[in-house]
């Protein structure tokens, strides 16, 4: 294929090397935003390909779904951010190393080529599901922003009907809220629409707190595994003490129609079933003629360049959830776990390692000791171990707020979240459905029928 007209060309002159970086995540953005800091004018130029035109910083997502945070203030624009970046919005079809090409599709228009002299490889996880009946038609995922927004609303929709009912069966449905996956992304979410559901239900007439029904079920015999075993057990007893159900060692077996199945024998009707049971590198990975690992990951050196079964792949640099990265710190053979906290310094140190393969200077390896985790469980409670340190409680949940606000990219986006955690102290949460948002065009189509 060639590069159509549905991107528009850019002028470039004779011998500027081109630096393509794919995906516009945690790696994507912090790499292109280093790049723009370290090559002076015209050394190189600089695309990023991502469907969509924003970077989503996932650990507050649990707090955009609770409106504890306006869900715009949790992502970056790319095109604000990286003025001087070519952003070009299309998914990633297949990588062809041995031609330096990548077939981009864009939401219209025909697919088309990018050339490029240095390819970034950042696309990322996505949702690691498993072939539960039901699960694809029913569940809601928890890793993009749309996701967040969509389940809040899903949420208060949920108890809004419940309070216009008054068959008990269509009420417990209504109420019932099954999370699966024990991770942060599953318990931060629980924790925090826990919370939102039992401030809404004061405000719904006929509705108590008692009829609210949370399970959390996981397949494995421990939770929070990243905070240590006793900080697990803690959050278990937490969470119980809530009234929430915590299944672990249990499985989700189906949930066809909401009815819910679960490898201990119990069922129940539900009407929302999230889920967060890990996640897996991009599949896009496979339609590339680069290295993977076992687990469909790229091959990298410690300096976050690709190392291939013949030695290394020149051009090609990989980073974040989809790079299988040694980590120099562990026991050897040791590999980075994907948390944001690797993937923003591996971003900077990717970012440094080009400029420095453009002058003619040998890049450095990535080398960083894993600091601890933090953990939110709702408004006030948290667990979180640090440098060998295990905290708990309000002081836990001030240390993860701390940390993420630190880690959020860009001044403009930390200042929005500190006045929304600000207004947060004098006023009530918002707790106001949109769900009609996922539909706008319904009640004009029903005027127009008629």
């Amino acid at each position: 294929m060639t590069e159509s007209s549905s991107v528009a060309p850019v002028n470039r002159p004779v011998g500027r090397p081109r630096v393509l970086i794919l995906g516009g995540g945690y790696v994507g953005l912090y790499t292109a935003l280093r790049l723009k800091r370290k090559l002076r004018r015209g050394e190189a130029d600089v695309t990023l390909v991502d469907p969509r035109s924003y970077m989503t910083y996932q650990p507050f997502l649990p707090e955009a779904a609770a409106g504890s945070l306006e869900p715009r203030h949790v992502v970056v624009s790319l095109r604000r951010e990286l003025r001087g970046t070519r952003v070009v919005n299309g998914r990633v079809a297949a990588v062809r190393h041995s031609d330096r090409a990548v077939s981009v599709t864009p939401e219209q228009g025909e697919a088309f080529e990018l050339q490029y002299d240095h390819l970034v490889v950042a696309l990322g996880s996505i949702a690691r599901t498993l072939p539960i009946p039901g699960l694809k038609e029913i569940g809601i995922g928890f890793k993009q922003v749309e996701e967040a927004i969509a389940l809040r609303n899903h949420v208060l929709d949920r108890l809004d009907i419940a309070a216009s009912l008054n068959d008990p069966e269509v009420r417990a449905c209504a109420l019932t809220f099954v999370f699966v996956g024990g991770g942060y992304a599953g318990i931060e979410a629980l924790g925090e629409l826990e919370d939102m559901a039992r401030a809404a239900v004061r405000f719904h007439d006929g509705l108590r707190e008692d009829e609210l029904r949370f399970v959390l079920v996981e397949a494995t015999g421990r939770i929070l595994p990243e905070v240590g075993e006793d900080m697990g057990e803690y959050t278990v007893k937490q969470l119980r003490s809530r009234g929430i159900d915590v299944r672990l060692n249990t499985r989700l077996e189906s949930c066809v129609d909401g009815n819910v199945v679960l490898s201990d024998g119990t069922s129940m009707r539900a009407d929302t079933i999230v889920w967060t049971a890990g996640v897996k590198a991009n599949p896009i990975l496979l339609n590339t003629d680069l290295p993977l690992d076992e687990r469909g990951r790229l091959r990298c050196r410690a300096d976050l360049r690709v190392q291939g079964d013949d030695g290394l792949v020149d051009g090609a640099w990989g980073a974040g959830d989809c790079a299988a990265v040694p980590d120099l710190t562990g026991e050897p053979g040791a590999l980075c776990s994907p948390s944001a906290q690797h993937a923003v310094r591996q971003a900077r140190l990717l970012g440094d390692n080009i400029v420095a393969v453009l002058r003619g200077e040998e890049p450095k390896e990535y080398r960083h000791r894993h600091v601890g985790s933090v953990a939110s469980l709702g408004l006030h409670k948290g667990v979180a171990q640090v440098y060998g340190v295990k905290v708990k409680g309000p002081a836990a949940w001030f240390m993860h707020r701390t940390y993420h606000m630190s880690r959020m990219p860009t001044f403009n986006r930390k200042v929005r979240i500190v006045l929304d955690w600000t207004l947060a102290l004098f006023f009530r949460r918002e707790l106001v459905a949109l769900g009609r948002l996922q539909n706008p065009r319904d009640e004009f189509r029903s005027a127009a029928q008629e």
